[in-house]
């Protein structure tokens, strides 16, 4: 896959500029960058989705790509599990083809044999690269190393939960078998053992793999170049090595900038210095002093200039109100969807003042369905969610439903007792400034987008918090920042998450094992204990 002169500008905020990149075939890359430097934008040129202002991507017509999207849309009302992920090999509609095929050559003319035989080789071919006769058996391999348990096969696509839907997904992608993997944050629902079989999955694939991540431990362990997209120079640098690799040279190149314009620096000065002190001499000294001006000027046209600064997510979540001292008691509660078994049946536990609760469990045991029921989304069938009388709620969904996708940036934080000056204030602390206010949330990154819903949660000045996997889509800089934010948080958090090192840094006490309801003191130990736990249960 080649790129030339990539051009592509948004409402004249450039994306790209003159940007080139190059990947072999069997490259593992991963795509980096801040959030909105153009990483999905990338994937949806490659797609066809997106079209360029100039430039091209040059990749062979027969080249199969396969795409994982950041966020997983599988609305599907009939369509099951498994016939989904058997669709991903359209063996059954390819066989059919070829049935109908040889019906038609027998009754064809000379001319029209030769075609229609083409077009049977090109069916075989696609059956052989398939494995037609084993594709069942590696169906169901792939189910057991993604740990999709067999009562999930039979369930409908549409009653799934989020990380259900990003696991269904990435199998289906999986086991289409592309030559040209696309994955945009692959590992954000993945449990340990699944990320597990992923990354030597992938390690060992033959084909290309572009990989947007997060990740880094991800990244280390599956990539062998790192494509460097530059929000400030809107261009892409190719580096050999995996993230980690890619740091150092990255900062090398950096310290090594700084020496080269200090040195220029440096010049300069002993340039300006020799120019003032003899530019009003005569004869000699004079002519000395004109020839440094021309050579000045001649450096300052060829001079390096430091690289603007990036902006760094700031934020403060700070609660109105002291909370109270048990801000919120679940008593016995029972609760499950239509036509699927219970999820919790007589679950209770309280949380006290200023408590950092964690929910673990796998996919599909109701985490974000319990925030849910206890920001009032939901109602418990049985029993009762009580709250303390200065209990102020603030919520952060993990698939930031809450945001209204139509409305801009600063409509969607608007709230009364905030002057708009002190609304892009707040926005401007999370990296919108300017005209970015007004542009449509479903034009954003999800990174961008993720932004956004922090700041709403910042504005709402709750005193307990309810976190659903606030780190998706999130770089692993602002994942810092919003990890020390909540560390040192004055009120209560009740949270769901799937990133060990963000938990840690936040400081959990307790947390609550789903489905047994089971409730014990936390360590990093126990919850990837549980994790490994889980898939063997």
């Amino acid at each position: 896959m080649r790129g030339t002169n990539l051009c592509l500008s948004f409402n004249m905020e450039k994306i790209y500029e003159n940007a080139n990149f190059q990947i072999g075939e069997n490259d593992k890359v991963g795509v980096v960058g801040v959030n909105g430097a153009g990483k999905t934008t990338l994937f949806k040129v490659i797609l066809k989705e997106q079209e360029l202002d100039s430039g091209n991507i040059i990749i062979s017509k027969k080249k199969r790509i396969g795409y994982l999207p950041q966020e997983i849309v599988l609305e599907d009302k009939t369509t099951t599990v498994f016939d989904y992920l058997m669709s991903a090999r359209p063996i059954a509609k390819l066989n059919q083809e070829l049935e109908q095929l040889y019906i038609e050559v027998a009754n064809a003319n000379e001319k029209e044999q030769k075609k229609i035989l083409r077009r049977i080789g090109d069916v075989q071919e696609l059956l052989e690269y398939y494995d037609c006769y084993q594709c069942e058996n590696i169906l169901f391999e792939l189910i057991d190393h993604m740990n999709i348990h067999s009562d999930l096969l039979d369930m409908k696509l549409v009653d799934l939960s989020g990380g259900q839907k990003s696991k269904i997904a990435f199998a289906h992608l999986l086991y289409s078998n592309p030559e040209i993997m696309l994955l945009d944050e692959p590992t954000n629902h993945l449990d340990v053992d699944t990320r597990e079989f992923v990354i030597e999955f992938l390690k060992s694939y033959h084909g290309m793999v572009l990989t947007i991540s997060h990740d880094v431990d991800f990244l280390d362990a599956v990539t062998n170049k790192i494509m460097y997209i530059d929000k400030m120079q809107h261009n892409m640098i190719t580096y050999d090595g995996n993230y980690t690799t890619f740091m150092k040279k990255l900062e090398k190149e950096k310290e090594a900038k700084e020496r080269l314009i200090e040195k220029q620096e440096k010049e300069e000065a002993e340039l300006r210095e020799f120019i003032l002190q003899y530019s009003n001499s005569s004869g000699k000294r004079k002519r000395i002093a004109q020839s440094r001006e021309k050579l000045l000027a001649k450096k300052q046209s060829q001079k390096i200039e430091r690289d603007e600064v990036r902006k760094k997510v700031r934020i403060r979540i700070k609660p109105l109100r002291e909370g109270s001292k048990i801000p919120v008691k679940v008593n016995n509660i029972t609760f499950h969807y239509p036509d699927n078994s219970n999820l919790y049946h007589n679950l209770s536990f309280l949380i006290n003042n200023k408590e950092r609760f964690l929910i673990v469990g796998e996919n599909g045991v109701g985490k974000s369905t319990l925030l849910k029921l206890l920001v009032g989304e939901l109602k418990p069938e049985e029993g009762n969610i009580w709250f303390g009388s200065k209990t102020d709620l603030a919520y952060y969904a993990q698939e930031q439903e809450l945001l209204d996708m139509n409305k801009t940036v600063l409509e969607n934080i608007d709230r009364s007792g905030y002057s708009e000056k002190e609304l892009r204030t707040f926005l401007g602390s999370f990296l919108f400034y300017g005209d970015e206010v007004f542009k449509k949330v479903n034009v954003l990154s999800p990174g961008e987008r993720a932004r956004i819903a922090l700041c709403k949660v910042m504005l709402q000045k709750g005193n307990l918090l309810l976190l659903d996997e606030p780190t998706n889509h999130l770089d692993p800089e602002t994942q810092k920042i919003i990890g020390e934010n909540f560390r040192d948080y004055e009120g209560s958090i009740i949270l769901v998450s799937h990133n060990p090192s963000f938990v840690e840094s936040i400081g959990i006490d307790r947390m609550l094992i789903l489905p047994s309801g089971k409730i014990m003191n936390y360590s990093k130990e126990t919850l990837e204990y549980y994790y490994h736990l889980n898939q063997k249960n």
